[in-house]
This record gives structure tokens, C-alpha cells and sequence, in this order.
């Protein structure tokens, strides 16, 4: 099997698993409990705050372990907008994760919040002057991504952190698929959020740094856990998990991120060659910086792209037709409509995205196999 969905998920690091491992057994207790059981389990707690701290660059205070990048995200966009509202106007992109554009919605539904879309490029990218035409003076809270997920467009989250913070307002930036593959220090941001199987470790991982000088109104309240943030008994082992992944990712980060976009760009010119019409989604890559390096998204026009992804699979490559979050979804990609593309050529979206661990015979021959598929008439 040659694995192209790691935009999907990673496989768990066996480093993570291991870090996790005494606190699933000897080290059992709960992290509030006052005994030397408990104060074990606060003690590692505690220390996979601070590692995560240092891969940020933030204070150990403003990180909150959460239950994965939708949690995270939750908090991050409901929590900074009802705890201390400056107005009622948010700003995001037609092109975000679901977490975000719904989050976004209920504080428009719910809580009267006026929302307005930035313009967002044919190539899904969202310039300093894009946001500028709709901020406004009471403008609370932006959320913009690091990187998509679906097309792997960067954005250049410090400028447009600095634009946001000249008006007053606070931006939040949805990390998931940038960490790892882009620099996650002095991005300027109010909040930052992480999903850890993205990175290697367990599902149900996650985290939101939120500044700490910024009021917050948790989702879950309860005994006041993570600083009255998160209320509910922490997990203890996959915050270290997670801790250990994240170290892990950043540390391989400036070696794996050029190896990748070699690849990358070895399987985008053989797939754009193996058919005419094929079309390359999101930015291309002649602009070093600008995409995910193991990120490859492409429609397929006379091609359900569904049927490449089942083709692909017979033959041992596992890709994708979208976003793995849309659970049972079969409609065209909400990004790509944003981004103009019609809506019969969007449902012939494929993505493929490589991890860590690939090799240059793996895309090579994944290549080939690719390059097979499309060439059939199906």
C-alpha cells in the first residue's frame, strides 16, 4: 500500500505512543487529585504544556489541551467572541474548515453577529488588501488558516495578523494541516489551534493556544480545569502524546518540508502530464512557500473523482476525493466553489498528500499507477 491521505490522518508515532503509555497505566491518577498518584499525573501534564509552549513560542498558560482541531477551534472562535465582544462583526473565507464556517454560522444565528467573507483568490489565497476592504471598526474576530486543507494554499498569516490587530481585532488561525510543514513561531496570532493525529499521535488529540491576556468564555464548564478554560478531567496521556508529536514534527520540520516538495512536484508534473485538461488546484508550484510541500490537489475533468480515489485503491494507493471532514457528504468541495470552479468539474477533485515516511520509489510508482488510472476512460 502506498499511503497518499495524510492530509486525512498520520499514522501514530510509536515515540507518542510510548510517552503516553505510563500515564494509561502506573501513572493513572487524576492530574486535580492532591496525592502523590495525582500530582504524578499533574506533574506530566504540565510538562506537555510546556513542551508545547516552546514549539510555539508562547507561555505554558496559554495553551488548553482539548479533544482534537474541531474542539479547539470551537473555543478558540466561540470563546473569544462572547467572552468580551468589542462589536458584533466577524470576518473569515468562504474556503475555511467546516469547524471554522460553522462555528462562524452559530455566532451569526445564535448570537446576532454580523459576518462578512473576505475575497478569496482563484488560487485560494487571501491578500492584506482582501482583508482590509471589510474590517470595521467594531470588527471582534477574524479566522483565517494557516494552510488549507483541501488545496494546500500558505497564507501569510503575519501580515495579515498585523492588519487585523490595526483595527483592534483579534485573529485566530486554524493550524491542523500547517503543522509540521510551516514555521508556527511569532506567526502574531490571538489564538492557534492543532489537531494531533495530523502530526502522529492518537485521535481525539488537540489543542488551542489562546492568548492569555484575552477574555474567554469556555464551552465546557465544570470544576475549572486547564486555568477555568476546559473544565473536565484532563487527558493526561494524549496531551503528552500530542506534546511529543508536535516536538517531533517541529524538530524534522526544515529537512522533511524541502524533501516533500521535491516529491510533491515530481508527482504534480507526472499527473498534469498524464492527461489533458487535468488541472492543478490552489497555488502552483513554482511559488516556494506558498503551498504545503506534500500537498498535490488536482480536478480531473470526464472523471468522477471518486472513481479515481476507488480505481487508485485497487491498485494499492490510497488517496482522497476532499476533505476526509465532511463525513458522508458526496456534494462538490465548499473550496473549490469558492474559488470559481464549476460545480461538475469540483466533483472530480483529487487530493493527494504525502507523510513523513514516503519514499521516492513510493511516489514514483505511485505515479505510474496514477498516470494508469487517468488515462482509462472511465
Amino acid at each position: 500500500m502506498i499511503y497518499l491521505d495524510s492530509a486525512a490522518t498520520a499514522p501514530v508515532r510509536r515515540e507518542s505512543l510510548e510517552a503516553a503509555w505510563p500515564y494509561l497505566t502506573g501513572t493513572f491518577g487524576n492530574p486535580s487529585s492532591h496525592h502523590p498518584v495525582g500530582e504524578a499525573a499533574a506533574a506530566g501534564l504540565e510538562d506537555a504544556r510546556a513542551r508545547a509552549a516552546a514549539v510555539l513560542g508562547v507561555r505554558r498558560s496559554d495553551i488548553v489541551f482539548t479533544s482534537g482541531g474541531t474542539e479547539a477551534a470551537n473555543l478558540a472562535l466561540k470563546g473569544l467572541a462572547l467572552a468580551a465582544p468589542r462589536g458584533k462583526h466577524l470576518v473569515t473565507a468562504a474556503t475555511e474548515h467546516e469547524a471554522v464556517l460553522e462555528c462562524i454560522d452559530f455566532l451569526h444565528r445564535v448570537h446576532g453577529f454580523d459576518v462578512d467573507l473576505v475575497e478569496v483568490a482563484p488560487d485560494g489565497g487571501v491578500s492584506p488588501e482582501a482583508l482590509r476592504a471589510v474590517l470595521r471598526e467594531d470588527t471582534t474576530l477574524i479566522s483565517l488558516a494557516l494552510a488549507n486543507n483541501e488545496i494546500g494554499t500558505v497564507h501569510d498569516i503575519r501580515a495579515l495578523a498585523a492588519i487585523a490587530h490595526s483595527v483592534g481585532a483579534l485573529l485566530h488561525t486554524d493550524a491542523v494541516q500547517a503543522a509540521g510543514h510551516v514555521e508556527l513561531r511569532d506567526l502574531g496570532v490571538d489564538a492557534l489551534t492543532l489537531s494531533g493525529h495530523k502530526l502522529g499521535a492518537p485521535k481525539g488529540s488537540g489543542l488551542a493556544m489562546i492568548r492569555g491576556r484575552h477574555p474567554l468564555e469556555p464551552l465546557v464548564h465544570g470544576g475549572g480545569q486547564e486555568g477555568g478554560r476546559r473544565s473536565g478531567t484532563e487527558n493526561v496521556a494524549f496531551a503528552v502524546a500530542l506534546a511529543v508529536a508536535l516536538e517531533l514534527a517541529e524538530a524534522e520540520r526544515l529537512d522533511s518540508a524541502p524533501r516533500l516538495g521535491a516529491l510533491r512536484d515530481l508527482l504534480v508534473r507526472r499527473v498534469l502530464a498524464a492527461r489533458e485538461g487535468v488541472l492543478l488546484t490552489g497555488v502552483d508550484i513554482d511559488r516556494p512557500g506558498a503551498r504545503l510541500p506534500g500537498h498535490a490537489s488536482f480536478c480531473v475533468p470526464g472523471r468522477s473523482g471518486e472513481s479515481v480515489v476507488l480505481d487508485l485503491a485497487e491498485r494499492g494507493v490510497i488517496s482522497s476525493s476532499g476533505s476526509a471532514c465532511a463525513a458522508g457528504s458526496d456534494e462538490p468541495s465548499h473550496v473549490l466553489l469558492a474559488l470559481g470552479i464549476p460545480r461538475e468539474i469540483a466533483q472530480t477533485a483529487v487530493r493527494f498528500t504525502l507523510g513523513r515516511g514516503i519514499t521516492v520509489a513510493e511516489v514514483e510508482q505511485a505515479a505510474t499507477l496514477i498516470c494508469e488510472v487517468l488515462a482509462s476512460p472511465r
